[in-house]
C-alpha cells in the first residue's frame, strides 16, 4: 500500500513539526533547575496534566492497534477501560496522599522507604529498559504508517521522528512534555472524531445500511462470559474475565508504580489537584476508547461489502485504518490525521524519555554516584539522559523492522519488566518486610513465571504437561500474583520468628 500527500498535507505535518521544535526551544528559558525539568517545579494546571496522562496511555498502538483489534474481534477491549473507576478510586485514595506528602519525584523512592534499596534498584532498572521498549514499538508503529505516505524507507522515518521529539524534550523539560501533549491532545481527539463522523455517514446512509453487517457479525459484543482464563482460538472467544484480570492490573500499574504517569499527576500544586488531574484524564480515556473501538467496527462494516481489502493486500486488522486514511480522506484532512497519529507518538515517546531521565538521575546517579550534585550538573545530566535514552529507543525501534509480529513483542516487554513493579508496590503498600535475598527470590519466581507463560506455548508432545493454556494478555498479573504469594510467605516466616 502506498498513499500520496498532496502539498496542503506536507505543509501540515511540517508546521505541526516546526510548532514542537519551537515550544521546546520557548520553554528552554524556564528550565534551569532539575525541579523544572522534572516536574515544572509543579505549576501545572490540573486540567493540563490530565491531559497530558491521557496522552500517555493513548499512543500509536492506541491509533491504530486498538480500532484494528475491533476490526479483526468485538469491543472486548472497552472492558480495559471500564476497570479504571475502581482504580483511579484506590490510587486517590491511598497512594496520592502518601506520593504528595513525601513530595515524591521518583515513584521508586517508595519502594525504597517500604522494601529497602534492592526494591528501588530493580524497579528503576525495570522501569528504565521498559521504557526503550515502549519507545521502540510506538515510534515503528508511527513511522511504519508514515512510511506509506512518504518516499523515505522506514528507517529513515523512525529516525526522523526520533530525533525531532529527542530535541523538543531535552530543551524543555517536563513543561514542555505537557504542554506539547495538550496540544497533540487536542490534535488526536479532533482527528479521532473526524474519522468516527466520517465513517458513520458513509455506514448509516443507504436504504440497507451496512453497519448491519457488523450487527450480524456481532462485533458489538464485549466477550464471552465463559468462565475461563484460558486462551482462545478467535479473539471473538476471549472471555470478559480475562480482560478484567487485565484491565484491574495494568490500570493499577500504570497509575501507582509507573513514574510516566506519576511525575505528571506530581507536577501539580496540590494534593487535590493531583487527584482532579488523574479523573480528568480517566473520564476523557474511557470515551475515546470507544470511538477507537467505533471505527474499527465501522471500517468492517466499510469494506464487508466487496473484496477491496484483498485486492490491496490487507490481510490484518491493524492494516486496515492507515489504509482507510491513505485511500478514503481528501487532501488536508489527511494531513491533519497524520498528524494526530504522530501527535499519538510523539506525546508517549517525550514523556518516556523525561521520565527515564529523572529516573537515571534521582534513582541512580544522585542515589548512588554522585549524591552532591549541583543543580547546573542535575540540568546538564538530565539531557545526556534524555539523548542517550532517546538514541537508544530509535536504534531498538530499527530493530523492529525485521520482527514478525509487534503486539507480541509488546506483550512479552510488558510482562518481563512490568510484571513484579506492580508486585513490589502491592508489598509496600501491604508493608511486608523481607530481607535481600527473599526478595530477589520472589523477583526471580515472578520472572519464571512470566517467562513460562510467554515463551512455554505450543511445546512438544512430550512437553504437553508444561504448556501454559492462559491468556497471554494476563500473563503479568501471573506473574504480579505469584510476587506476592511467594513475598507474603516470606513475610509470614519472618514475623513468626521475629515474635518467638
Amino acid at each position: 500500500m502506498q498513499g500520496s500527500l498532496g502539498v496542503i498535507d506536507i505543509a501540515i505535518l511540517f508546521a505541526y513539526c516546526c510548532v514542537l521544535i519551537w515550544m521546546g526551544v520557548y520553554y528552554r528559558r524556564k528550565c534551569r533547575t532539575a525541579e523544572q525539568f522534572m516536574v515544572a517545579d509543579r505549576t501545572i494546571p490540573a486540567w493540563a496534566a490530565g491531559l497530558a496522562v491521557m496522552s500517555a496511555y493513548t499512543s500509536s498502538i492506541s491509533y491504530i492497534a486498538t480500532p484494528g483489534k475491533a476490526y479483526d474481534s468485538n469491543w472486548h477491549p472497552i472492558i480495559f477501560s471500564l476497570c479504571i473507576p475502581p482504580v483511579a478510586w484506590l490510587v486517590c485514595k491511598y497512594a496520592v496522599p502518601y506520593y504528595r506528602k513525601k513530595r515524591l519525584i521518583s515513584v521508586y523512592a517508595f519502594l525504597e522507604d517500604r522494601l529497602g534499596n534492592w526494591g528501588r534498584v530493580y524497579a528503576a532498572l525495570a522501569f528504565v529498559l521498559y521504557m526503550i521498549g515502549r519507545t521502540a514499538v510506538i515510534l515503528y508503529l508511527a513511522s511504519l504508517l508514515l512510511s506509506t505516505f512518504v518516499p523515505w524507507d522506514i528507517g529513515v522515518v523512525i529516525v526522523v521522528i526520533g530525533l525531532i521529539t529527542i530535541v523538543y524534550t531535552l530543551l524543555g523539560g517536563m513543561e514542555a512534555v505537557i504542554w506539547t501533549d495538550v496540544m497533540q491532545s487536542v490534535i488526536m481527539i479532533a482527528g479521532i472524531v473526524f474519522c468516527a463522523v466520517i465513517l458513520s455517514l458513509r455506514v448509516f446512509s443507504g436504504p440497507e445500511p451496512l453497519i448491519q453487517a457488523a450487527i450480524d457479525n456481532n462485533k458489538f459484543s464485549f466477550g464471552s462470559l465463559k468462565f475461563t482464563l484460558a486462551s482462545q482460538k478467535h479473539l471473538l472467544d476471549r472471555t470478559i474475565w480475562v480482560m478484567i484480570i487485565y484491565g484491574v492490573t495494568e490500570n493499577l500499574r500504570a497509575l501507582l508504580a509507573d513514574q510516566n504517569y506519576v511525575q505528571k499527576y506530581c507536577s501539580v500544586s496540590t494534593e487535590r489537584e493531583a487527584k482532579r488531574s488523574i479523573w480528568i484524564a480517566m473520564l476523557i480515556y474511557i470515551p475515546l476508547t470507544a470511538i477507537f473501538l467505533y471505527i474499527g467496527t465501522t471500517l468492517f462494516a466499510f469494506y464487508s461489502a466487496g473484496d477491496e481489502l484483498a485486492q490491496a493486500g490487507i490481510t490484518k486488522g491493524d492494516e486496515v485504518f492507515p489504509y482507510f486514511i491513505a485511500t478514503q480522506l481528501p487532501m488536508g484532512l489527511k494531513g491533519l490525521i497524520i498528524a494526530a497519529i504522530l501527535a499519538a507518538a510523539m506525546s508517549t515517546v517525550d514523556s518516556a524519555l523525561n521520565c527515564s531521565a529523572t529516573v537515571l538521575l534521582l534513582d541512580f546517579h544522585k542515589r548512588y554516584f554522585n549524591p552532591g550534585i549541583g543543580e547546573r550538573a542535575s540540568v546538564a545530566f538530565l539531557r545526556l539522559a534524555t539523548v542517550v535514552w532517546g538514541v537508544l529507543g530509535t536504534g531498538a525501534a530499527l530493530l523492529m523492522i525485521r520482527a514478525k509480529s509487534i503486539l507480541d513483542i509488546w506483550w512479552q516487554i510488558s510482562g518481563i519488566f512490568g510484571g513484579a513493579l506492580l508486585g513490589l508496590f502491592i508489598l509496600s503498600l501491604l508493608r511486608v518486610r523481607l530481607r535481600l535475598w527473599q526478595g530477589l527470590v520472589s523477583i526471580g519466581v515472578s520472572l519464571a513465571v512470566i517467562s513460562w507463560g510467554t515463551f512455554g506455548r505450543s511445546l512438544p508432545a512430550s512437553w504437553q504437561w508444561a504448556q501454559c493454556n492462559l491468556d497471554a494478555i494476563i500473563i503479568g498479573a501471573v506473574g504480579t500474583a505469584a510476587l506476592v504469594v511467594v513475598a507474603c510467605l516470606f513475610g509470614l516466616t519472618n514475623r513468626s520468628r521475629n515474635e518467638t
